[in-house]
């Protein structure tokens, strides 16, 4: 069970500790990991939780490195870390007591259909960076390709990233291999809302 790992990020250029605290996702993306039987064989085991760290467990992964070697922190792993806010925050919050290190949440940005609340001002001083996959450029197609379990996803996505603004930097990310006419579509989107559109590499 790995709580921590590293990675070279290419489409943020940075090397980065990537926290992972949950399996738990509220999305049933087509082209997840979790969901491919030969890829979690042969991959996922390692990142697989076998049971949802503790605060304890998880700070203790993440000060036993030298943070100094990282360029930012991110809330990422195989589920939606925002299904552990509490635990998310109470991380982000310790690092932050202890190191000027920027730390990133990774999200589908549906966590206020969780917590049926706008959740967007806990990030304030905890967190620098929200990524949130957009991964469409309209609501139809978006609801096939992430199944979401929370009717109106995709409108709450983008409130979500909207409210965000006000306490981070947003950014929205889509894979690099989509139709010409739906990234420029999602550019709009991303305009729209004040944030800023990510093309994230596509991987087979």
């Amino acid at each position: 069970m790995v709580i921590a790992y590293e990675t070279e990020s290419s489409a943020y250029r940075k090397k980065s500790l990537y926290l992972n605290i949950t399996n738990r996702c509220n999305n049933r993306c087509v082209f997840c990991h979790r969901f491919d039987r030969k890829y979690s064989e042969n991959q996922m085991d390692e990142l697989w939780l076998t049971h949802e760290p503790t605060l304890e467990e998880i700070l203790e992964a993440v000060f036993s490195r030298d943070l100094s070697q990282y360029d930012e922190i991110v809330f990422c792993g195989y589920g939606e870390p925002t299904c552990r806010l509490d635990i998310l925050l109470k991380t982000a919050e310790a690092i932050k007591a202890r190191f000027a290190i920027p730390i990133r949440l990774n999200t589908n940005g549906l966590a206020d259909t969780l917590y049926h609340r706008d959740v967007t001002p806990d990030f304030k001083g905890h967190i620098d960076t929200l990524s949130i996959s957009l991964n469409a450029s309209n609501a139809k197609a978006y609801d096939a390709l992430c199944r979401p379990r929370a009717p109106q996803a995709f409108e709450h996505l983008l409130t979500f990233a909207k409210n965000a603004g006000r306490f981070c930097r947003v950014c929205l990310t889509v894979i690099d291999n989509l139709p010409q006419e739906d990234i420029a579509q999602c550019q709009k989107i991303a305009d729209t809302l004040g944030a800023e559109l990510i093309l994230r590499p596509y991987l087979e």
